[in-house]
C-alpha cells in the first residue's frame, strides 16, 4: 500500500493538506472572487458596465477556481485537475456560506480518488474524469450542506462573541488571524471558510495589516523600499524564515495587532461587510481595504448606512496603515536596543 500511494503521489501530511492546499485555495479565491469583486467595484464606481460584467463572471467562478487550485497543489494529473472544475462548482454552491471550506475538503477527497484510478485503465480518458466528478459531486451532495452549516455556525459564533465582547474578541481575532497570515497557511481561506464578516471581519483586517505593515516598516532598515513593498503589499510570510531563527522579531507585529484589534472593534467600529475572504487579506493588493469600502457601499445600498463618513476613512487608515507602522516601529526599536532583535535579523533573502 505504501508503494502504491507513493507511486500515486498521495501523501497524508499537514503540510500538503493544511499548508499547500490552503495556500493554493487562497490563490484560486484571489483569481476569481477577489479580483472579480475588485473589478466589479471599479466598474460600479466609474460607471463602466463592462467592468461590472467582467467582475461578475470572475466572481462566479470561485468554486471551480478553488478546486482546480487545490488539485494543482496536490499535483493532480491533467484529467483529474480539469475534472475538479465541476467538483468545485458543486461543492461551493451546495456549501452555501461555508462553500470554501466544503470545496477544500471535497476537492481534496475527489482529487485523491481521481489520482488513485488515473492511468490504471486503457480507457483513462473516461474513467478518471468520471470517478473524479462522480465522487466529488456525490460528496458535495452528502457533505457540503452540513459543512456549510458547521462553518457558518462557527463563523456566526465568532461574530456573535465579537459583538458581545468587542474588546476581548477584538484582541483574540486580530492576533490569531494576523498570526495565520504570517504562517505558511492561508488566513484568507480561513476567513472565507468561516464566512467571517462584520466586526470580527474588521478585527481580522486589523490583525493582518498589523503583521504586513508592521514587518514592512520595522525591517525597512534592512530591506529598504523593495522589502517595504513586498511585505506591505505582498505578504509578511516572507519573514517566516527569520522568525524561525529568532521568534522575538514577531513580538512587535503581534503587539500591534493586539492593540489595533480592539481599537477597530470598540473605537472605530470597523466592519468588513464585503466578501469574507477580504477579511484575511490585510494590505495585500489593498484587498482588505477594498473589501471594507465595498462593504460600505453594500450597506448604503441596503439602507443600513446613510453615507461614508470622514470617521470611516480615518478609522480605516489608522487601523490599516498608521497605527501598525507606529506601534511596530516603536516596539521594534525597543527590542533592538535591548538586544532581542539584532542587526540583519529581519533581512530578507535577495
Amino acid at each position: 500500500m505504501k508503494e502504491f500511494l507513493k507511486r500515486k503521489n498521495i501523501i497524508f501530511s499537514f503540510k500538503r493538506y493544511g499548508v499547500d492546499c490552503l495556500g493554493a485555495m487562497a490563490q484560486g479565491l484571489f483569481c476569481s472572487l477577489l479580483i472579480g469583486t475588485i473589478i466589479k467595484t471599479i466598474g460600479q464606481q466609474t460607471g463602466l458596465e463592462y467592468l461590472v460584467t467582467v467582475g461578475t463572471y470572475a466572481a462566479a467562478m470561485a468554486g471551480p477556481a478553488m478546486a482546480i487550485s487545490i488539485g494543482f497543489a496536490l499535483q493532480a494529473p491533467p484529467l483529474v485537475l480539469f475534472s475538479l472544475a465541476a467538483v468545485g462548482g458543486a461543492a461551493n454552491e451546495l456549501g452555501g456560506a461555508g462553500g470554501p471550506l466544503a470545496v477544500l475538503i471535497i476537492a481534496i477527497l475527489a482529487a485523491e480518488c481521481g489520482k488513485i484510478v488515473s492511468k490504471e485503465t486503457k480507457i483513462d480518458i473516461l474513467v478518471t474524469p468520471f470517478i473524479t466528478i462522480f465522487i466529488g459531486v456525490a460528496l458535495s451532495t452528502l457533505l457540503a450542506p452540513g459543512i456549510g452549516v458547521a462553518a457558518s455556525s462557527i463563523g456566526r459564533l465568532i461574530m456573535w462573541a465579537t459583538d458581545l465582547q468587542p474588546f476581548i474578541m477584538g484582541i483574540i481575532v486580530s492576533v490569531l488571524v494576523g498570526i495565520a497570515l504570517t504562517l505558511p497557511i492561508s488566513s484568507a481561506a480561513i476567513c472565507a471558510a468561516l464566512s467571517l464578516t462584520g466586526l470580527a471581519g474588521g478585527a481580522a483586517v486589523a490583525g493582518c495589516c498589523a503583521n504586513m505593515v508592521g514587518f514592512a516598516v520595522m525591517s525597512f532598515k534592512e530591506n529598504r523600499w523593495g522589502g517595504l513593498i513586498s511585505q506591505g503589499l505582498g505578504t509578511s510570510m516572507l519573514q517566516m524564515g527569520n522568525i524561525v531563527k529568532n521568534p522575538r522579531i514577531w513580538i512587535p507585529p503581534i503587539i500591534a495587532s493586539a492593540i489595533t484589534g480592539p481599537l477597530a472593534t470598540c473605537v472605530f467600529k470597523l466592519q468588513m461587510n464585503g466578501t469574507p475572504v477580504s477579511s484575511g487579506m490585510g494590505t495585500c493588493g489593498l484587498v482588505g481595504q477594498i473589501g471594507v469600502y465595498t462593504g460600505w457601499l453594500n450597506d448604503i445600498a441596503a439602507g443600513s448606512k446613510l453615507s461614508v463618513t470622514a470617521m470611516d476613512w480615518i478609522g480605516l487608515i489608522m487601523i490599516s496603515f498608521l497605527l501598525p507602522a507606529v506601534i511596530s516601529l516603536l516596539v521594534g526599536n525597543l527590542l533592538r536596543r535591548i538586544g532581542w532583535i539584532r542587526e540583519n535579523d529581519l533581512k530578507l533573502d535577495e
